[in-house]
């Protein structure tokens, strides 16, 4: 496994291929999916290594993590089971080491197209016509609508009782004597004047 060398120019990322293994390791135990083959999770690990060759400080989080980690167990990462694995994980899960392979495959692993069609997703429609004519409601992986309800059928829904009216009712027109406007001059009826002012 490669260290951050001391001058920029060579301080590319180089991982061992025992390292590249211990990365995918991390992700699918991170975000596990029996179904999904190990295919999107090399492509995650390569993803996570082209964004840590943006930051030196990524680099080295993610170089050091990767060679440290076997420390914390007797045995090697890659030969923990899943259970024994994730415990390593959450012991980890305030590093800035993990949290940069966290948000980075959240962001991106499930824009892989291989991850849509194991979940039944089929990918944006535009450009196919759009979903009316292709089988909108096809996903057999979700479970059947029920269609009753504690055991009974739900009752049937048919017209109403009674008539709705069609037309709205009249509006009710003011009287004159409501539409007729006080005189200014009784508005301040009852009002003490202050004196020595002005009138307008």
């Amino acid at each position: 496994m490669a260290f951050p060398a001391k001058f920029s120019a060579l301080n590319a990322l180089e991982l061992t291929d025992e390292a590249r293994r211990t990365l995918t390791r991390i992700i699918r135990v991170a975000f596990p999916h029996p179904q999904i083959p190990d295919g999107p999770y090399e492509r995650m690990a390569e993803k996570i290594v082209t964004e840590a060759q943006e930051s030196t400080w990524f680099r080295v989080a993610l170089t050091q993590g990767l060679s440290t980690i076997d420390s914390m167990t007797e045995e090697h990462f890659l030969d923990l089971s899943d259970e024994r694995a994730l415990a390593v994980l959450k012991r980890i899960t305030d590093l800035e080491f993990f949290g940069f392979i966290r948000r980075t495959t959240v962001l991106n692993f499930y824009d892989d197209p291989e991850v849509w069609k194991m979940f039944g997703y089929e990918g944006e429609s535009f450009s196919k016509g759009g979903y009316i004519d292709r089988g909108f409601n096809d996903l057999n992986w979700l479970p059947d609508p029920r269609i009753d309800e504690c055991g009974e059928d739900l009752p049937e829904v048919g017209p109403l009782p009674y008539e709705i009216a069609q037309t709205a009712p009249a509006r009710v027109q003011p009287t004159s004597e409501e539409t007729e406007e006080e005189p200014v001059d009784d508005l301040f009826k009852g009002t003490d004047k202050v004196e020595g002012a002005k009138t307008l």
